[in-house]
């Protein structure tokens, strides 16, 4: 064996190395360009260095340099092919040499990687393309190289490393078909000769003969070269050759000869992307143990669990030609016994062709003989757990019992629901997940007839996106994109379109032949028969089901679901669900997602029964009565039932005058309000205001209120004008109603001194806060609390006029009307004032000082610097006096320029409502 040796950099030499003393060495694999490869003369000669080829030769050098190996090995250099005998030698011991490389780099001409930075691995959409259609996987010789070493690492042209044998198997079994197992370095004994030679049957060679010389490695063998024989004769001889070595009496007599039957209803499917995992799980666990192994395959309709077992069945017929596989659909017992009696026949099992035969019975005492050698049986769709384990009828059995047992024997079960999964395989559940992105692309790409198409890259995520990355939904996308010869944006618009239109198109049939044809194959019709085992195995989890589909699909949570028979009811019933994959359980907040198709398709079955409005009607019931009010307390729990609620108020099925959807409207409005989102309260309060007015009349209380809510909003959004109109006719209204003194008449007209202030219209202002203070004075008392939190606002408000927002007494009058806010229990509003008023205290130099605002707090309140370690960042507000003494509740008066929610003046004994809101106030005040 020949070496190249490094000498120094970009210098090297020929070495001769003995068999029982070689040095560590590196190993090139490549493709060649005719004419331009460094040949052994060439070196000899000293020529070479202006091919093309000489550049692989010095990044083989300097890779293997830098992995700490002065030697390294190229095959166009290092064998001197014009010596016969040398050049056979080198053939049979080529195996050999790639498995003893401490490394095998191989470069790839054809994938080149511009622009790309260091890390070229985490940019791998980049060059991936490049990567699959590169012409080093369609080389005979390259196979060989692939397998036999240990550590394999692939360069692009820029000798950028893109991964290794390892970080790349998923994809290389993808590209080349190869098993996870055999990439991995398994034993040749794990697979038999056929299979090992199947995995060539896509690649060539220049000379016909060398698609032959290069599976001498894989078949374990050794023969001479003769070229010109030509391929069929050099595979006879390799057949001839592998039969004299083979000590394995199981092996065929000839490569080509089946030796057992394969009744599987399908076609390998060429498309099939991917899930080198899960077929690595599942052909761990076959064929292990002294007993019949079950194993049990899961997942989402449309997520490709029977695609799935139709490669691996496909595979144990390469590894096992010896191998009986039987696939059974199991998707309704007539289709079931049917299949068994077609598989009784096929094996000629004395007695299938009696009319009364019992196929199940004859089946299962065939395969549980000895004599019947190692088989697989498929059961595909077996989603009726009932079918199983329930007699169809009296004496006849459980279909469960015909299993047959050997422990030369394999089970396979297909099912929707992973609590069937369980039962009938216990413990040995293969989980097939979401197919990952890079994946998707791979499936996209090869079912187009334009696969130019995933290019476009945006609108590829987009599209995978919307299909979550489902293999069925993919595959019927790519029918009806491939029919009508559209592109990836033409067919997101379809998706972009109504409800109706979007099922529409989920519903058109398409031809698939790795499917089953009196089965619906659409996206849309496939949940259905979930839905249906569902509503019949367990009514609460499809009850579940009916109410979330009509609400948002993500952050569901399970206390807004209605309440069950018992806890244990409940949990089955989301245990249920999550078993059909239609819903996922967040770990961390024990919320539930909805699979966006099912939300969608689910909706599209209550629509069909007419049951949609029906459900929705429950919905908006439910929420109106868990939906808390705008307390800042609740301000957690509004925040999770915000977009459900949002979600169902969007519906044009209820009717928008209905009251539970009316107050359901209000209580939402109210609460975006009070997290600020006033454009987004602006669309509710509008609504409600319209409904109100149509429905109740001008001067119901509850109108009045919906006018209130709305002005409040508009002076929020900095909408002087329509807040004053708005208010002005509270006002008026009011006053003929309830009389000019009633407490929500004067809220009103706070509210509207309010929007006076806003403007900059101070003497208006004031003229109505006197107006209001002196009214509140005779009404409630001089020492009320809306009475005292009303004149400080006023003091705050003409301070910050006179003396300026930073002068001391303008913060003292801020603190004072914080302490009133926080002795009310308005601590957002008292929070935000305080950490206004440290802001200032803090930027000129006040800390430590006691401000005393003279006749109104008899405490006063201290400022303190954040260090001393109190509340509100930093500042502990004294407490109102009245307050303190009198324990008075608080009601919301307007802080100017930030009114939450308006203002609200009653007296103590005003306690009554009408229609769940108190006349002419803002509902905040509630």
């Amino acid at each position: 064996m020949r070496l190249l040796e490094m000498k120094a950099p970009g210098e090297f030499i020929l070495v001769q190395v003995a068999p029982n003393a070689t040095p560590a060495y590196a190993i090139l694999s490549h493709t060649w360009i005719d004419g331009q490869e460094v040949t052994y003369q060439d070196l000899i000669n000293g020529a070479g260095n202006s091919k093309s080829g000489y550049d692989k030769i010095k990044f083989c050098g300097e890779q293997a340099t830098r992995d700490g190996l002065q030697h390294f090995w190229v095959d166009t250099c290092c064998i001197d092919k014009s010596d016969a005998d040398e050049l056979a030698t080198a053939i049979n011991s080529m195996f050999r040499w790639y498995r003893n490389a401490k490394k095998c780099y191989v470069y790839l001409a054809d994938v080149t990687i511009p622009g790309c930075g260091a890390d070229v691995q985490t940019c791998q959409y980049l060059w991936e393309a490049a990567f699959r259609e590169s012409r080093w996987f369609s080389r005979g010789w390259t196979l060989q190289e692939l397998i036999a070493p240990a550590i394999v690492e692939f360069f692009s042209k820029e000798g950028k490393r893109l991964g290794d044998k390892q970080s790349l198997e998923t994809l290389i079994q993808d590209i080349t078909g190869i098993p996870i197992q055999a990439l991995r370095g398994n034993p040749f004994s794990d697979f038999n000769i056929t299979e090992r030679i199947r995995w060539a049957e896509r690649r060539q060679t220049t000379r016909e003969e060398d698609i032959v010389y290069c599976l001498l490695g894989l078949c374990e063998v050794s023969m001479p070269p003769l070229y010109g024989e030509g391929e069929e004769v050099a595979r006879k001889r390799l057949q001839f050759t592998v039969k004299g070595f083979s000590s394995n009496s199981g092996e065929p007599k000839s490569l080509d000869e089946n030796v057992v039957p394969f009744i599987v209803p399908f076609d390998r499917n060429p498309n099939f992307t991917g899930r080198g995992t899960q077929l690595a799980q599942l052909e761990e666990r076959l064929f292990v143990g002294k007993q019949t192994t079950k194993v049990a395959i899961t997942g989402l309709g449309g997520v490709g669990k029977t695609q799935l077992v139709l490669e691996l069945v496909y595979r144990i017929k390469d590894k096992y030609r010896n191998c009986l596989v039987i696939w059974i659909p199991a998707t309704n017992i007539e289709s079931l016994h049917q299949a068994y009696l077609d598989v009784a026949r096929q094996l000629n099992i004395p007695g299938s062709d009696e009319d009364k035969a019992d196929a199940k019975k004859l089946v299962q005492e065939y395969l549980s003989k000895e004599s019947a050698g190692r088989w697989l049986l498929v059961f595909d769709n077996a989603d009726d757990v009932n079918m199983w384990i329930t007699q169809s009828r009296p004496g006849s059995g459980r279909l469960i019992d015909f299993l047959p047992r050997s422990k030369q024997g394999c089970i396979i079960f297909t099912t929707r629901d992973r609590k069937t999964a369980v039962k009938l395989a216990y413990q040995n559940v293969v989980e097939v997940p979401d197919m990952d992105e890079n994946v998707a692309i791979q499936l996209l790409q090869k079912c187009l007839v334009n696969p130019d198409l995933v290019h476009n890259r945006p609108d590829t995520i987009a599209l995978l996106k919307e299909l979550t990355y489902l293999p069925l939904a993919i595959v019927q996308a790519v029918a009806y994109i491939n029919e009508n010869g559209i592109t990836f944006a033409d067919y997101l618009l379809l998706l972009a379109d109504q409800e109706e239109e979007v099922i529409n198109l989920l519903s058109e049939e398409f031809e698939d032949d790795g499917r089953y044809h009196n089965i619906k194959n659409p996206v849309a019709k496939t949940w259905l028969v979930s839905f249906e085992h569902i509503r019949h195995r367990d009514p609460l989890a499809a009850d579940y089901l009916s109410f979330m589909c009509c609400i948002d699909s993500k952050d569901i949570p399970q206390s807004l679901l209605p309440l069950g028979q018992s806890r244990k009811k409940d949990m089955e019933a989301i245990g249920t669900l999550s078993a059909y994959s239609f819903i996922t359980k967040r770990p961390a907040d024990a919320a539930l997602d909805l699979h966006r198709l099912v939300h969608l398709s689910t909706r599209n079955w209550l629509r069909k029964e007419k049951l949609l409005t029906h459900s929705t009607e429950r919905v908006i019931t439910r929420l109106e009565e868990v939906f808390p009010d705008e307390d800042h307390k609740n301000r957690s729990v509004w925040r999770i039932y915000l977009p459900h609620a949002r979600y169902v108020l969007e519906s044009n099925l209820i009717d928008k005058c209905w009251e539970n959807r009316i107050n359901l409207a209000r209580k939402v409005g109210m609460c975006l309000y009070n997290d600020g989102r006033f454009n987004e309260a602006e669309a509710l309060n509008v609504q409600v205001m319209e409904t109100s007015l149509r429905v109740l009349g001008a001067e119901h209380p509850s109108t009045l209120t919906s006018m209130g809510n709305l002005a409040s909003t508009y002076r929020n959004q900095g909408r002087w004008k329509e807040a004053e109109d708005l208010e002005v006719q509270v006002i008026e209204m009011s006053s003929r109603v309830l009389g000019a003194e009633h407490p929500n008449t004067l809220t009103s007209m706070a509210n509207l001194a309010a929007t006076f202030w806003n403007q900059g219209r101070w003497k208006e202002a004031e003229d109505l806060e006197v107006q209001v203070m002196e009214a509140s004075k005779r009404v409630l008392g001089a020492e009320h609390p809306d009475t005292l939190t009303n004149l400080f606002v006023q003091v705050t408000e003409i301070r910050k006029r006179v003396l300026g927002a930073e002068h001391p007494s303008t913060l003292t009058s801020m603190g004072n009307l914080a302490s009133t806010y926080r002795n009310q229990g308005r601590w957002a509003e008292a929070e935000e004032l305080q950490a206004t008023e440290l802001e200032i205290c803090s930027r000129y130099g006040q800390l430590g000082c006691d401000i005393l605002e003279s006749g109104t707090l008899e405490g006063g309140r201290r400022l303190r610097s954040a260090s001393d370690g109190d509340e509100f960042e930093g500042v502990r507000c004294g407490a109102s006096f009245y307050a303190s003494q009198h324990g008075q509740p608080g009601f919301d008066i307007p802080e100017s320029g930030t009114l939450e929610g308006g203002r609200r003046l009653r007296g103590a004994s005003d306690r009554d409502e009408k229609e769940g809101v108190r006349c002419g106030a803002s509902r905040h005040a509630n």
